[in-house]
């Protein structure tokens, strides 16, 4: 692997998601779009100021999941990947490429959700906002790196749409947004203590509650991080030149 191959890789897919607007959107707009309306649904309540964290989790998690997945499963049924591959690229460049532009991408569509919830909707945030910020950034690579692994053994489009039901559907389930996870049976707590997204929803809130130190939003962090990196580092070592 070279920064040089991984830096080229991380272009290409920008430009192509620049020539995309519909992608653009969905990236950028639907994930604030979702959480103003799930402030508007609870307007006349203070339930908002209760699960916004949690949206702010969960709604760009699933978006770059499925953009993420797609866009990459695109690649290798194209043919695309496997000229790439043929080309002095290794797998480890492509999908440090992919999650270096599509970590860009959860960067700004952090801000812009960040921002639209505690400016627009009102979310108020006892800690610190660029803390929520950080997290917030943590949870939508966490939907990149598992899109890149599912992508890397689905075939397609509707394989995609089909992990979801095992990488995705149990972390929300399971995460707290519910109910509590210290209500859950003992067995499903447990489970729920080690899907990232949980840590995610716990960090998010425990920042805008301003309930515990920073020590405690960091270890959920790097619990996260560890995710990703797993993910990465799965997703590289299977990927396919081309899919059959």
């Amino acid at each position: 692997m070279t920064p040089m191959r991984t830096l080229v890789t991380a272009g290409r897919v920008l430009g192509q998601i620049r020539n995309d607007p519909r992608t653009i959107v969905l990236l950028l707009v639907v994930p604030s779009l979702l959480i103003g309306l799930v402030a508007w649904i609870f307007d006349e309540t203070d339930a908002f100021a209760t699960i916004g964290p949690a949206m702010l989790a969960l709604f760009p998690f699933i978006v770059m999941f499925l953009v993420t997945s797609i866009s990459t499963l695109r690649e290798r049924r194209s043919g695309t990947l496997e000229r790439l591959l043929s080309m002095p690229l290794g797998r480890g460049d492509f999908i440090l490429g992919y999650t270096l532009a599509f970590g860009l991408l959860a960067v700004v569509q952090t801000a812009v959700a960040v921002t639209y919830a505690t400016l627009v909707c009102g979310l108020e945030i006892e800690g610190s906002v660029w803390l929520l910020f950080v997290v917030a950034v943590a949870d939508a690579l966490l939907g990149t790196a598992l899109g890149l692994l599912a992508s890397a053994f689905a075939r397609t489009e509707f394989q995609v749409v089909q992990f979801m039901p095992v990488l995705v559907f149990p972390q929300i389930l399971l995460g707290g947004i519910f109910l509590p996870r210290d209500q859950l049976p003992e067995v499903l707590e447990v489970v729920g203590d080690w899907l990232p997204l949980s840590h995610a929803i716990d960090a998010l809130t425990a920042v805008a509650t301003g309930d515990e130190d920073s020590g405690y939003i960091w270890l959920r962090v790097a619990f996260i991080a560890c995710w990703i990196v797993g993910a990465i580092v799965v997703g590289s070592l299977t990927l396919r030149r081309r899919t059959p």
